[in-house]
C-alpha cells in the first residue's frame, strides 16, 4: 500500500515537472517604436522594360490585361531592382530587390508588393522580405511590413517606410526606403 502511494506521488510530481518544462514561460517582447534595433535608409531604382532597353531594364510587365480602367488594374510586374545607399542610380548596389508587384485597385493607383531584399555586401549578408499594400497614388509616404529574413536579418520584423524620390512616368522611379527593424536576433 505504501508502495502504491509513493508511485502516485512520484507520478504526480513527475507530471507537474514535465508540464512545467513543456510550458516554458512565454514573455512577449515589447517594442519601443522610437528605438529600432536596426535602422538604415536605402534607395530602390526601378527601370521598366519597354522594347528598347533590355540591357538596362530591371523590371518587366508579365501580365497586362487591357480594358480594365485607367489605373493598370491587373498588371503584374516582376523585378530585380538595384538598391543603393544614395539616390544615384550609378552608385554601387548593396542589395537587390527581387520579387513582384501588381496593381490591385480599379479606382486609383495602388499596388501590392512582395520584394525580398538580397544583401551580399561587406556590411550585410542575408535577406529580408517586404510584403504589403503600397497605395502610392494616395500617400506621400507608405509603411510596408518587413515579415522575416535570413543571415544577418534572421527572422527579423519591422517597417519599411517608402517615399517616392523621383518618378519619370512609367519608365523609371526611385524609392527611398527608411528601414526600421524592431525584432533582431
Amino acid at each position: 500500500m505504501v508502495n502504491q502511494i509513493y508511485k502516485h506521488v512520484f507520478s504526480f510530481f513527475l507530471s507537474v515537472l514535465l508540464l512545467q518544462s513543456s510550458t516554458v514561460s512565454y514573455v512577449r517582447k515589447s517594442f519601443d517604436l522610437n528605438k529600432p534595433c536596426r535602422h538604415f535608409v536605402l534607395y530602390l531604382h526601378n527601370i521598366a522594360y519597354d522594347d528598347d532597353n533590355a540591357a538596362n531594364a530591371t523590371a518587366a510587365t508579365i501580365v497586362n490585361p487591357l480594358g480594365l480602367g485607367d489605373y493598370s488594374f491587373g498588371r503584374v510586374i516582376i523585378c530585380d531592382n538595384p538598391v543603393t545607399m544614395d539616390q544615384n542610380y550609378l552608385s554601387k548596389p548593396v542589395a537587390r530587390a527581387q520579387g513582384f508587384y501588381f496593381y490591385n485597385k480599379k479606382t486609383n493607383f495602388n499596388t501590392w508588393v512582395a520584394w525580398t531584399l538580397v544583401f551580399n555586401s561587406t556590411k550585410h549578408k542575408g535577406t529580408f522580405t517586404i510584403m504589403d499594400a503600397n497605395p502610392y497614388g494616395m500617400e506621400p509616404t507608405r509603411d510596408l511590413a518587413i515579415v522575416g529574413g535570413t543571415g544577418d536579418f534572421l527572422m527579423t520584423r519591422g517597417i519599411a517606410t517608402l517615399k517616392t524620390k523621383l518618378s519619370q512616368g512609367s519608365k523609371y522611379f526611385c524609392l527611398e526606403m527608411n528601414i526600421k527593424l524592431y525584432e533582431c536576433y
